[in-house]
């Protein structure tokens, strides 16, 4: 019996690469994430962290601190799911041995991306069953047809039986993230990215004209000092919202992918299986 401590990893930054964590001997993972989604960096691309669980840092130092309990036995694979050959993977995993709590719940994490036009709200985390507590949440969110303000959606949890209401109703995406009016600079009207402890707006991708034409966000939310209980399930989704002329609420059609962090009573849960090579777009 033990608890990781800490990881730090040197990669490519591609999805194709992909973690997977066991716990216990079971045959299921419980934590399915490209690799550079997991440490909080969005798009394939450089952003700096600076918070409790996740550090990112210069040149893509990738860092994590979750406490990752086990009791038997822990398993961490690291997948090239590409052709292309992987000219360094450097790593340390940290972790100390001793006794867990019987009470102690086990780490989680499972990556989704859907696009909004067949999918909003949004989906970030569903088909979780037992007792546990939510733990954070990423996004790397991609505007797709519209370079305007994105964040008006509700943020929504949804537990232990809530059906059309949610037991958690959020304001808008930027308030979920701890900022507000439109994280935007009062002087120049510009996004402005932060990072701090538990919240940031960590990655702001203008449109370049080669590689893609709208806005990419990355975001992440830990809910350390806040963690959200359950005790039979639980369910998350977030509205894609803008606003469109005359102050109405204009659904967006926009690429978003999410990784979502949470301990369960269980070491496996029955999550939706990570999408294959073909199917995984990098947006």
């Amino acid at each position: 019996p033990g608890t990781i401590r800490h990881i730090w990893m040197v990669e490519g930054l591609s999805r194709d690469h992909v973690l997977r964590f066991y716990w216990d001997g079971e045959q299921a993972p419980s934590v399915e994430v490209p690799a550079p989604d997991f440490f909080a960096v969005g798009h394939e691309r450089f952003a700096p962290v600076n918070s409790q669980m996740v550090a990112v840092n210069p040149a893509n130092s990738l860092n994590c601190f979750w406490p990752m309990p086990f009791r038997r036995h822990a398993k961490i694979t690291f997948t090239n799911q590409s052709d292309k050959e992987l000219r360094l993977l450097a790593y340390q995993i940290t972790y100390s041995l001793g006794k867990i709590p019987r009470n102690t719940a086990y780490f989680h994490a499972q990556w989704r991306q859907a696009d909004t036009r067949t999918q909003n709200p949004y989906v970030i985390l569903d088909g979780v069953q037992g007792r546990g507590k939510y733990a954070g949440t990423f996004l790397a969110w991609t505007q797709q047809t519209d370079n305007n303000w994105f964040g008006e959606g509700e943020i929504k949890f949804f537990i232990d039986g809530d059906r059309e209401f949610p037991t958690i109703c959020g304001t808008g995406t930027e308030d979920y993230f701890c900022g507000s009016y439109n994280f935007e600079n009062q002087k120049t009207h510009e996004y402005q990215t932060f990072t701090t402890p538990y919240t940031g707006l960590c990655q702001v991708l203008r449109p370049d004209g080669v590689y893609r034409s709208q806005t990419r966000f990355g975001l992440y939310r830990w809910h350390i000092p806040d963690p959200i209980a359950f005790s039979q399930d639980i369910r998350v989704t977030i509205q894609a919202l803008g606003w469109r002329s005359g102050g109405r609420y204009l659904p967006l059609q926009d690429d978003i992918s999410a990784v979502a962090y949470f301990y369960l009573d269980k070491p496996a849960a029955d999550l939706t299986p990570l999408p294959g090579q073909d199917e995984l777009e990098i947006i």
